[in-house]
């Protein structure tokens, strides 16, 4: 993503008050953790699904979302995420 997408999504996630990002997607070693590193530096409650994130390989996909986790962002399936959305 551009900076300029990156701007503009941003601004759409503040203008409706979004304070929390859940993220999901393909290679956990790359575009999910810069997609959780960018939240949380803009200090989004980040959460990643962690039953809905891959890798090519388990070791790091595994290590990967060990570290994701001790650095504040919250891991859960999805199944815990619904839960959550729809109490």
């Amino acid at each position: 993503m551009g900076e300029s997408q990156k701007r503009a999504s941003l601004a759409w996630l503040i203008a409706r008050s979004v304070d929390t990002v859940i993220v999901a997607g393909c290679t956990t070693s790359g575009c999910v953790r810069a997609t959780l590193v960018d939240s949380m530096s803009y200090n989004f409650k980040t959460i990643v699904a962690s039953d809905c994130v891959g890798d090519r390989a388990l070791a790091p996909h595994n290590a990967n979302l060990f570290d994701m986790e001790q650095k504040n962002a919250d891991l859960m399936t999805e199944n815990e995420i619904s839960e959550l959305l729809l109490s």
